[in-house]
């Protein structure tokens, strides 16, 4: 097994990351990843430090001094246009050249045109959650495309099925993110993140740098009023990780690189240990609000990944996440 750790961007935080992966001999850290300029593109989540490329090769050294792989973020899912522009083609260009003479390992990216102009560069071709691999189907055209490794759709984390198949499909890493509490099916993901993605950009002045959050805002006012909403969600336990590796999938990535450093360790050490004790919200990424409301005791879904392993997802004819969050979750008061 191998984990993807989500990285702040400022080089105190990766030293913190690496210092407590190495003093409690977590070995299955193996990768950072941390956002790159907004000035070039923004990305799907906002980027608390920009390092500059001298800063981006300052910290790929010291990370690889370490045994351990940089990866850059730029997985925006609207650039306006821009990038097929001929000033867009050469503004990307000049950057993957920059990223690759700083020795960075992978970028990460959801633009399948992105996905073609990176199989210049030495640099591994990441494909985002975001392109929304969902299907063997999917997987191979972006494969096709150039992709060394596919962050598949979180909202099949838990369809066996189709997670088997996509392993089978193609030759490239397959990746799950392992923390992401959003809502499964969300019909606002796909908003939220065309949203972030301007908010999180300079090149696009015309867009404002602040604005409401109105499906934060109704993604929470859902779960507030249906707490089953948070089981449904394709979380993966840290105990249930042996089961992905059953089907072939041995990387995994949290999320949560706009979190404080602190939390992110505590959750590397949990999905490093396979074992995690007490309120399951603690290590959801998204939203993290929702652990003032709620408790989740983690041990009460010790064996509900085999049901969910056979689920057929057709919930009102199920029942069951209804009463496993019955069971599982108390109003903190």
């Amino acid at each position: 097994m191998q984990l993807m750790i989500p990285h702040p961007g400022h080089f105190p935080a990766l030293k913190e990351i690496i210092e407590v992966k190495e003093a409690e001999g977590l070995n299955e850290v193996g990768e950072v990843f941390m956002g790159g300029s907004p000035e070039v593109m923004g990305s799907g989540r906002g980027v608390l430090h920009a390092p500059l490329i001298d800063e981006i090769k300052a910290q790929t050294e010291y990370a690889h001094q370490h045994g351990i792989k940089m990866h850059i973020v730029m997985n925006s899912t609207c650039t306006g246009a821009h990038h097929l522009t001929f000033e867009g083609y050469k503004m990307f260009k000049w950057y993957f050249n920059e990223l690759n003479k700083a020795d960075v390992d992978g970028v990460i990216v959801a633009e399948p045109y992105l996905v073609e102009l990176l199989r210049e560069f030495p640099m591994k071709t990441i494909v985002s959650v975001l392109s929304y691999v969902e299907s063997p189907q999917r997987a191979k055209f972006f494969e096709e495309l150039g992709a060394d490794v596919l962050t598949v759709d979180t909202n099949i984390n838990r369809h066996f099925d189709v997670l088997k198949a996509i392993v089978k499909a193609v030759n490239c890493e397959v990746k799950l993110i392992v923390n992401e509490g959003c809502l499964y099916r969300c019909p606002f993901r796909y908003s939220h993140y065309n949203l972030a993605s301007h908010l999180s950009s300079l090149n696009q002045p015309r867009f404002p740098l602040f604005a409401p959050d109105f499906y934060y805002d109704k993604c929470i006012n859902i779960r507030l009023r249906d707490p089953t909403q948070i089981t449904k969600s394709g979380w993966i336990r840290p105990e249930d990780l042996k089961e992905y590796e059953a089907i072939g999938i041995n990387t995994f990535k949290l999320s949560g690189r706009t979190k404080a450093v602190n939390w992110i360790i505590d959750c590397m050490r949990s999905y490093s240990h396979r074992s995690f004790k007490g309120n399951l919200l603690e290590l959801l990424d998204c939203p993290q609000l929702l652990r003032d409301m709620f408790y989740m005791d983690n041990d009460k879904f010790d064996g509900a990944i085999e049901h969910w392993k056979k689920c057929r997802k057709v919930c009102g004819e199920c029942g069951y996440c209804n009463e496993l969050t019955k069971e599982a979750l108390t109003i903190i008061k």
